[in-house]
């Protein structure tokens, strides 16, 4: 019986450097950090930064704004 999972073959990986082709972040440079095949996105490494607020914790009193690198489609990064 098959268990309904697809396999996805992407034409990149984990730490291949990339530039991005198209969007916001084009003609910018970086390594693949992490890629998720089944959505087809991979987040590269200095590209898509996005400011998050984090809730007030012990050790951050205050709360914090952190800036980290969300993903972006497979489509829009080549090898380099």
């Amino acid at each position: 019986m098959k268990t309904g999972i697809k396999k996805v073959k992407l034409h990149v990986k984990k730490n291949d450097s990339v530039v991005v082709i198209s969007g916001n972040d084009k003609g910018k440079a970086g390594k693949i950090l992490k890629v998720f095949p089944l959505k087809s996105r991979v987040i590269v490494e200095g590209v898509n930064i996005r400011k998050r607020h984090m809730r007030p914790t012990q050790g951050q009193p205050q709360g914090t704004i952190i800036e980290r690198e969300f993903p972006i489609h497979a489509s829009n990064v080549k090898k380099s």
